[in-house]
């Protein structure tokens, strides 16, 4: 299990189609890239997607049987990102779940759901820090629902950082986390995005912090990705003591080798796969990026491109259509990838 923090220094996009391609389509072929009309940004998986459309019409019962059939198992990642997909959803079209919590008030997957839900309505306003303690009962009552779930805690975890809690609460919550789910990724994200508040400009901690855990987690865990989560915000904030490149460069190789564990073109490690991307291109290794585009294929994420653009797909794109379009026998020529400048912050 990972130590203790004390030893340790918007809504998502519905699945679309791209626009016209910004390159040669011959470029992306030769390339081993799927065409642009081919790319769909934010993908739901399998499962996920009929209860994202039966929710989008008001329909509650898929989605409460998609997330029971991931406490029933254990599915702690899944839940995590279900919830998460469902919240989205119901920002714009709440009925289903008002339907689902008048229906079944204490049910765990509602209320995990409602508590992610209150948690991102208030996120963009500048009252941030007052607004979220309004939603703190809500929360609790989600972790009380099930004392197994972490992902309650998770969501913990993001109040926590968004209402500036202190240091020893905040410790606290983790410690719950971890004991429910020791290698539960998004606990792991929402801890490291803590100590990079806390610590503005601190990179090394939160090198420490994420080396330290990817370590302890198993081979197919999430958590290795965690490295390359903390390279991405030390490549893109432009602040604090400068990160040995070694040290980026093994977290990168990291996640490269996690990458390769799970087949081409699935759903579920893109999000993972075009962070690495992203901070490939940042390295300037351009063959590995390419190498990880062909592990994408069709699947397009918002993170992390939409905290370099306003059009997160239009940049996936544009770099694809750059990286494919150089040529081994020109290598003096330099793409253009139009990565520069610091995130956005304040995102959630």
């Amino acid at each position: 299990m990972v130590g203790t923090m004390a030893s340790l220094p918007a809504f998502i996009r519905p699945t679309r189609m791209t626009r016209t391609a910004p390159g040669p389509a011959a470029g992306l072929t030769a390339a081993g890239l799927p065409s642009d009309d081919e790319v769909l940004l934010d993908a739901p998986d399998e499962p996920l997607g009929p209860a994202l459309v039966a929710a989008a019409q008001g329909a509650y019962r898929p989605a409460a049987a998609l997330l029971a059939g991931t406490r029933e198992r254990a599915r702690w990642e899944e839940r995590d990102r279900y919830a998460t997909r469902l919240a989205a959803i119901a920002r714009s079209r709440p009925e289903w779940l008002d339907a689902w919590r008048a229906a079944a008030p204490n049910d765990p997957d509602a209320l995990l759901v409602a508590a992610q839900l209150a948690v991102d309505r208030v996120w963009p306003s500048p009252a941030r820090a007052e607004l979220l303690r309004g939603v703190s009962p809500l929360i609790t009552a989600a972790a009380r629902a099930d004392d197994r779930d972490p992902v309650p805690w998770r969501v913990a975890l993001d109040h926590a950082r968004g209402s500036r809690a202190g240091h020893r609460y905040f410790e606290e919550l983790w410690e719950a986390a971890v004991r429910r789910a020791p290698h539960h990724y998004g606990c792991h994200v929402a801890a490291l995005r803590y100590l990079a508040a806390s610590w503005h400009g601190s990179h090394r901690e939160c090198f420490d912090f994420a080396d330290l855990a990817a370590q302890d987690a198993p081979a197919e865990s999430l958590v290795q990705a965690l490295p390359v989560r903390a390279a991405f915000a030390y490549l893109t904030d432009g602040c604090g003591p400068r990160v040995p490149r070694a040290r980026l460069y093994a977290a990168a190789d990291r996640a490269i080798a996690f990458s390769a564990r799970f087949p081409a073109a699935v759903t579920w490690p893109a999000e993972i796969r075009n962070l690495l991307t992203c901070v490939l291109l940042r390295l300037e290794r351009h063959e590995d990026a390419l190498a990880q585009l062909r592990l994408i294929g069709p699947y397009a994420t918002s993170f992390p491109w939409d905290r370099l653009s306003d059009d997160p797909l239009g940049l996936f794109l544009k770099l694809r259509a750059d990286l494919g379009s150089v040529s081994p026998a020109r290598p003096s020529r330099r793409p253009r990838y139009g990565l520069g400048g610091r995130a956005r912050r304040g995102e959630h």
